[in-house]
């Protein structure tokens, strides 16, 4: 494809796969680098520039696996290349606002939510991301698979074992 065209055809779905996944893509690539915001911000602006090259038949259809593959490859890239790898850190939790009718039940579910997310923290690096590619981000387990280059059985064992670690720590922590 000549670069013509390769820009007239992103013209037509770059803005839009921005606008659909630009925030998802941002959390995920913050939790990869490590809570980094700035790297983050980077990383998924490169995944759009790699878009941007891409003529749309070669991610019709799988687009947010493709974005989410590309955005991954380039954090761990970003990782290796400082030569360290980051765990998340212990205790971060993702902020939530949402405007609920009855406060009481609003702070409950947000005391709930922000336990879940402390709890998730704690599950080896590999269950956290395939734990947030499955509930934060609605990924299938084929396209977890694709994604993070485990095989789709192991996808299926790791969300299986951190769902249970997480449901035994929670029930554990209730009164």
């Amino acid at each position: 494809m000549n670069p013509e065209a390769a820009h007239e055809n992103a013209g037509e779905f770059v803005p839009s796969a921005v606008t659909a996944h630009q925030a998802s893509l941002q959390r995920y690539a913050t939790r990869l680098l490590g809570g980094d915001d700035d790297r983050a911000r980077d990383v998924v602006q490169d995944t759009f520039v790699k878009l941007m090259a891409q003529p749309s038949a070669g991610v019709d259809g799988h687009l947010a696996e493709w974005l989410f593959t590309v955005c991954r490859h380039r954090a761990l890239d970003v990782l290796r290349k400082e030569g360290r790898m980051k765990r998340f850190s212990e205790g971060e939790v993702e902020r939530v606002a949402a405007a609920e009718p009855r406060p009481g039940r609003a702070l409950e579910a947000s005391e709930t939510h922000a336990a879940l997310l402390r709890l998730i923290g704690c599950l080896p690096e590999n269950q956290q991301e395939v734990i947030r590619l499955k509930f934060q981000n609605g990924f299938s387990y084929k396209e977890i698979s694709r994604i993070t280059e485990h095989s789709v059985s192991n996808v299926g064992f790791l969300i299986h074992t951190a769902v249970q670690r997480l449901r035994a720590e929670f029930a554990a922590q209730q009164p």
